[in-house]
């Protein structure tokens, strides 16, 4: 039986514990003990500067039952006003009372604790500062500052002297009156403003006479029947008035201030600003007109004000003295110009009209355009010939001229002609220095852009990579893809702040992209704790590339919460101060993935890679990430058809078959290049020939130094933390001594939404990404929240909060 009782009492509590109401009910009793105790300390407090000095011998023998204290609360308000008046804080005590009556009132009431931790921390820091002040000033009553405050102030005269103390004390104040009450020059400035524009306006209105504006129109009105005297209601009833005009003549001055109106007087008030209605009353009747107030109206929003007080914001404020790299920096070549060989040209063209017209093709016009490595032979038949039989020709006409290359373009588009590229004999190189000095780059008003080189007509070329959006490098070994990617490098090092653009290097080769590692903390991202910002292990490039799907979720949701559609409408709002940092917004650099060797992440990785980076391409436009990747293996297995619909931006050095030339622009042409960096660029539409603008290591390293030796940030561009599967199954931290602090505020937030995501701690706690996974992590170590699942949420294992309280309670007992 004894037995029976004793499951009965366990099975109560445990129901107790699940029962909601009844921890309602504790937390009410506890909200009541807290008001209770401040009503205590306020009553001993107050008896203690009164009855203090006949209590201090009673103090230290409170067990004696003979002794006698004076204190309202006796022995146990003697006690309480003994420790926090004389020996804690002294007069400044009194914020305690507060503090514990407010914790009352948030626990009765029901409200947010986190409101009460603020002011918490608030509240202590004044009672600190004030017991110093007190103790500073008030040497001679020491019970104001008490022991702490009087010890504090000995310890700062000793070390910094009474001046330097003073000034603590006044920072400390200015700390308090800026960060608590809220108080600015422009909120100072607003009020006396304010103030003097009332005082202007009372003024203003006193100088009005009012008793020349009062107009009594019974004084001049005749009405219909005079005999009637015993009008109840005069003013009310009074229907038809006749004006009496000759009567009006001595005031007609004012007669544009007269409102004749059959019913009312009406008289002009004194302006009452502080009043919501205007009262206007008639000293001969009694009857009372309100005037609603005009509203107030704000003439500018918040957003205007903060540019007008402090301008935009500027991102690059904190590397505000950096300077971007000279020209200086990079090689300077003699012979650069394009020579015309007046007699080659004559040459070629005899021999491509002799070869047409063995074939019986009449050429009506030909002309050409002389390139850095290309010479364009445009060419216009006679009527009446097939197009196709001139394309037909291309090998003919490459045996006639005893060139490497030809490429008929047939017809040019755009034009009423048909094109023959043929290389020189003695091409010209094209200097990098020459693409970045130029007016077309240097004037690019473009998010992105990227001097590639030069065009058949000499023309720098200049693309925008933000409206690739991503860019596809393919050829041959020693064609020039590695020289192709170092000038796209330059040209954004050369054109975007460290704070518009951060670079993910991937070198599988690990000797291409290698100097670039002085800039790590200047234009690199990279994941949090690792070592070096370019990655050249294949293993890692996997979390690189989730990671990166990771930050683009993230942006994606910045930019719901902001209501725009792209990076470039963030940003500018941002800038235009419309969005509050302290909701998680910030300044979003662009990111551009580089990889300088794919097929062998394909090869080692395969569809861990492919699948991310395919996500990116579809998706990562809009948020500023672009992808630029290079592989000398242009193979159907490398460039996949769902790498290939991502990237409509192609480049496309020789390679060796037509099938190579057709896996990478979806057309023939990148076999019949010269090499050298000789280049197709397609955008989805035309081929553009241009000559890849040539950048020497040496100018590289240059570069590299002059950026590198300059102020940086204190690390490189840190990406979100990625745990893969495969770190699933490793022993998650499960000490729950080193828990984060806010374990159990997040726990509650995820057991609430039910969905297990880091990025809602984010929003609602306002965390870093990294902070929030470990977070994660840690919740599913407790077994709160379920493992990773790719994109989706987590699954939550526990239902609902009281759950959750028994589950942590629990846990602490074991």
């Amino acid at each position: 039986m004894a037995k029976t009782t004793k499951k009965e009492t366990v099975s109560d509590k445990k129901s107790a514990e699940k029962n909601p109401a009844r921890k309602k009910q504790y937390t009410v009793l506890f909200g009541f003990l807290l008001i209770l105790f401040s009503i205590a300390l306020l009553l001993s407090f107050v008896s203690f500067f009164i009855h203090g000095q006949e209590d201090q011998s009673a103090v230290s023998d409170l067990l004696n039952r003979d002794e006698t204290v004076q204190n309202w609360l006796g022995k146990f308000g003697a006690y309480l006003a003994d420790i926090f008046i004389y020996k804690g804080f002294g007069a400044a005590s009194f914020i305690f009372v507060k503090l514990f009556f407010l914790s009352g009132a948030f626990l009765l009431l029901d409200l947010p604790i986190k409101k009460l931790k603020t002011t918490w921390f608030w509240d202590l820091f004044a009672i600190i500062i004030l017991s110093i002040i007190f103790a500073f000033f008030a040497t001679s009553l020491p019970e104001l500052g008490g022991t702490i405050g009087y010890e504090m102030n000995l310890f700062f005269q000793d070390y910094i002297g009474k001046t330097g103390t003073i000034l603590l004390l006044v920072f400390g104040l200015l700390i308090y009156i800026i960060f608590k009450i809220k108080v600015s020059p422009d909120s100072i400035k607003s009020f006396f403003e304010k103030k003097k524009k009332e005082i202007t306006e009372d003024l203003k209105s006193m100088s009005t006479p009012n008793s020349s504006m009062e107009y009594n129109l019974e004084e001049f009105a005749v009405a219909e029947a005079p005999e009637k005297e015993e009008l109840e209601e005069p003013v009310l009833k009074t229907t038809t008035f006749e004006i009496n005009k000759e009567a009006l003549k001595p005031t007609i001055e004012h007669a544009s201030e007269i409102n004749l109106e059959p019913t009312v007087r009406k008289t002009t008030p004194t302006p009452i600003p502080s009043k919501e209605l205007e009262i206007v009353e008639s000293p001969a009747e009694e009857f009372v007109i309100e005037k609603a107030a005009v509203e107030d109206t704000v003439e500018e929003n918040l957003a205007a004000r903060l540019v007008a007080d402090f301008g935009e914001f500027d991102p690059t404020l904190e590397l505000s003295n950096y300077k971007f790299p000279t020209i200086d920096l990079l090689k300077e070549y003699k012979s650069v110009g394009i020579t015309i060989n007046q007699e080659e040209l004559e040459e070629n063209k005899n021999r491509i009209v002799e070869t047409l017209k063995n074939y019986k093709i009449e050429i009506a016009q030909i002309k050409a355009t002389v390139g850095p490595s290309v010479t364009l032979y445009e060419i216009v038949p006679e009527a009446g010939i097939r197009i196709s039989k001139i394309k037909s020709l291309e090998d003919d006409i490459a045996l006639s001229l005893s060139a490497l290359g030809i490429r008929i373009i047939a017809p040019i588009p755009g034009k009423g002609t048909i094109g023959i590229e043929v290389p020189n004999k003695n091409p010209t190189m094209v200097p990098m220095r020459s693409v970045i000095a130029s007016a077309r780059f240097q004037e690019a008003e473009m998010e992105l852009p990227i001097a590639l080189g030069k065009t058949i007509s000499n023309e720098t070329f200049v693309v925008d990579l933000a409206k690739m959006p991503h860019l596809l490098m393919a050829g041959a070994t020693g064609q020039g893809k590695s020289v192709g990617l170092n000038a796209v490098l330059t040209s954004l090092l050369y054109k975007k702040h460290p704070a518009e653009v951060k670079f993910v290097l991937v070198d599988p080769k690990k000797v291409e992209l290698t100097l670039f590692n002085k800039i790590e903390r200047h234009y690199l991202a990279k994941l949090p704790d690792v070592e070096d910002a370019i990655i050249t292990d294949n293993s890692k490039v996997i979390n690189t590339l989730n990671s990166l799907c990771l930050e683009m979720d993230n942006r994606y949701n910045l930019l719901k919460d902001a209501m725009v559609r792209n990076i470039k409408e963030y940003n500018d709002k941002f800038k235009a101060r419309k969005l509050n940092p302290e909701n998680g917004h910030r300044f979003l650099p662009y990111i551009v993935l580089v990889v300088d060797e794919f097929a062998d992440l394909i090869m080692t990785a395969g569809k861990e890679v492919e699948t991310p980076i395919a996500r990116l391409a579809q998706l990562a436009r809009a948020i500023g990430i672009h992808l630029i990747i290079a592989t000398q293996r242009p193979s159907v297995n490398v460039i996949t058809g769902m790498i290939k619909a991502n990237f409509p931006a192609r480049i496309a050095f020789r390679v060796t078959s037509k099938i190579d030339s057709r896996t990478i622009l979806d057309s023939g042409g990148a076999d019949q290049l010269i090499g050298r960096g000789d280049l197709l660029f397609s955008n989805g539409n035309d081929l553009v020939r241009v000559q890849c603008a040539f950048v020497d290591t040496p100018e590289v390293e240059k570069i590299v130094d002059y950026i590198g030796s300059q102020k940086a940030y204190a690390s490189a561009y840190l990406l979100p933390e990625y745990f893969g599967e495969e770190g699933s199954n490793t022993k998650l931290d499960v000490d729950i001594s080193e828990r984060d602090a806010l374990f159990r505020d997040a726990a509650e937030i995820i057991v609430t939404a039910q969905q297990g995501s880091a990025s809602l701690l984010q929003r609602k706690l306002k965390l870093g990404y990294n902070r929030a996974g470990r977070l994660i992590d840690q919740l599913e170590a407790a077994g709160i929240v379920g493992q990773f699942e790719g994109s989706k949420a987590r699954s939550v294992n526990i239902t609902d909060l009281t759950s959750l309280d028994q589950f942590l309670n629990n846990e602490q007992s074991n």
